[in-house]
Order: structure tokens, then C-alpha cells, then sequence
């Protein structure tokens, strides 16, 4: 299974975030949302310092997908 972002960049655009400021608000990484947007893995805590700014829940911002390779 792969994890795929989608829902956090629709989720951002509908409140009025930008990159920048989830990085700044949540005390996250430039790193860590690099890595979001090549749909890496990130830690745990990343995605829950997110969803607290956000006011979500961890399904609201990710979605796990079969692999491509199919494996």
C-alpha cells in the first residue's frame, strides 16, 4: 500500500492554507511536507500536528492506495 496526499492539498485549499503556513502553524518540517508531496511517508506525528491546525482527522487527509507495481 502506498499513502497518497490528495485530500490535504483539497483540504488546505478549502480552509485557506498554503504550504508555508501549515509548515509554520503546525511546527513541521519543510522537510516533511516535501515529502508529502511526493507521497512519502512522514512520521505520525507530522500528521497529527496537521490535523490539530486543521481540525480534521487522519482519514481527512490521507488515503492509502494499492501500490502500483501491484504488489
Amino acid at each position: 500500500m502506498a499513502v497518497c496526499y490528495n485530500r490535504l492539498w483539497k483540504l488546505m485549499i478549502d480552509k485557506g492554507y498554503n504550504k508555508t503556513q501549515v509548515c509554520e502553524q503546525a511546527k513541521i518540517s519543510t522537510n516533511a511536507m516535501a515529502k508529502m508531496g511526493r507521497n512519502e511517508e512522514v512520521r505520525l506525528e507530522v500528521l497529527t500536528r496537521v490535523c490539530a491546525l486543521l481540525d480534521c482527522t487522519l482519514d481527512d487527509i490521507i488515503e492509502l492506495v494499492p501500490d502500483e507495481a501491484g504488489t
